[in-house]
């Protein structure tokens, strides 16, 4: 038996991706236009993306598939190269040859899939497409934008379709596609705990013990579709209404920092933000480097945002972490432009003017920074740190940076500094 026969029979002999998929992994029957797969971290959204757009390439249901995820990195990273891909789900008989240069899988029979980043829609204008796997559609940077371009392109034979995997979020596009269920799209939503049986125990224990019953693992796990909590300071509506594609030129650009003390399991995040202000005090919220690391990698991220940005300064809370905070940054970089600041109000009473400000429509957030917003619409005038499970230092940090930039106008240019 040749070596392509012999594929081809293991893989019949296998049963092919649907023998191994969940009946919520698989494609609704029905005349559909749109399938939204709305299912939490570790469900298999990957996996069902990439095992139907797999299947529709080998029945020759579509021969010019657009790939778009919310970053260029993401389209090869998951849907492309990763652990439950394109390539890793293709059988050994049908593999495409991957061009990353042309950002091209191409098939045996010719089909044909591209990938596209959502920070990139204008791309999406000139392709036509009879299929598209539209991945964390949620969490794309302009989502409205990148999804118009794609609904022009998706033109080609008698029955173009897409597919869309996300962990939900409330924005308007997905809710604008929740609401024509049962028409021209079909909902299938789904848990994390659907694919226990393909997670690690550790991993399970690990979330549940930390984000059962919370907001975030509501929407994160339990893939809720969440709406405004009652008193939040901030409004998802405002964030989704004054959203920009890219920042105009700033006069003034700061790197903020709410830093943690300590790095193990359970211990707080580091909030890094990066924001700049326009001559017509009209703030814009740049980068959300947030995340659990180290003083010197902390540190390094920071440095690294300020030099990327030719920022004017870093700012740093020091409430915790007293002089180290302002040695370690200099122990990166000696000569960054650096403040320290102290938090002597509580962290309501900081948040609200700065929550004034984006309902007054002066703040912009520069694409989606998904869990740094989730933090912001559930942070409450009542707002505890023991009831919530987390400290929102995405949110203090974010504060830090808008209440320098809105502040008392500097003369320097920035020019001048980074000459």
């Amino acid at each position: 038996m040749s070596s392509m026969a012999a594929a081809l029979a293991a893989t019949l002999a296998d049963g092919g991706w649907r023998a191994k998929a969940r009946p919520s992994q698989l494609p609704p029957d029905g005349d559909w236009l749109g399938w939204l797969l709305l299912a939490g971290r570790g469900f298999g959204k990957t996996f069902t993306g990439a095992g139907y757009i797999g299947e529709l390439v080998e029945t020759g249901a579509a021969g010019r598939i657009a790939l778009v995820a919310a970053t260029a990195a993401d389209a090869r990273d998951i849907m492309v190269e990763g652990q439950s891909g394109l390539l890793r789900m293709a059988p050994p008989w049908n593999r495409p040859i991957y061009e990353p240069s042309k950002r091209r899988l191409t098939w045996l029979n010719g089909a044909i899939a591209t990938t596209f980043s959502s920070e990139e829609a204008d791309r999406l204008r000139g392709p036509e497409h009879d299929a598209c796997w539209a991945d964390e559609l949620a969490a794309w940077n302009d989502p409205q934008g990148a999804w118009d371009m794609l609904q022009f392109g998706l033109r080609l034979g008698k029955h173009p379709r897409w597919v869309a995997t996300t962990t939900p979020r409330p924005i308007k596009l997905v809710k604008d596609l929740l609401a024509r269920d049962g028409r021209d799209v079909v909902v299938t939503r789904g848990s994390t705990f659907d694919n226990e049986a393909n997670l690690a125990a550790t991993f399970l224990a690990s979330v549940r013990d930390r984000y059962a019953g919370t907001r975030l693992g509501r929407q994160e796990l339990d893939a809720e579709m969440l709406t405004d909590v009652a008193g939040a300071l901030w409004q998802l509506e405002w964030l989704d209404r004054d959203r920009a594609a890219k920042a105009p030129e700033l006069k003034r650009i700061v790197v903020a920092i709410d830093p943690a003390v300590s790095n193990h399991e359970g211990s707080d995040e580091t909030g890094i933000i990066v924001a700049g202000i326009t001559a017509d005090k009209h703030a814009y919220v740049l980068e959300d480097l947030s995340g659990r690391y180290a003083p010197h990698e902390w540190a390094a991220k920071a440095i690294g945002a300020y030099r990327r940005h030719k920022a004017d300064r870093i700012i740093a809370e020091i409430n915790n972490g007293g002089a180290m905070v302002e040695g370690t940054i200099r122990a990166v970089d000696p000569l960054a432009s650096y403040k320290s600041v102290h938090a002597s109000r509580g962290k309501v009473v900081r948040a609200e003017p700065i929550a004034a400000m984006y309902e007054q429509r002066k703040v912009h957030h520069v694409g989606g920074f998904a869990t740094l917003e989730d933090q912001m619409c559930s942070f409450t005038s009542d707002f505890d740190r023991g009831r919530a499970g987390y400290s929102p230092d995405r949110v203090d940090a974010l504060v830090w940076a808008l209440t320098e930039l809105s502040g008392p106008v500097h003369t320097s240019s920035r020019t001048e500094l980074w000459l």
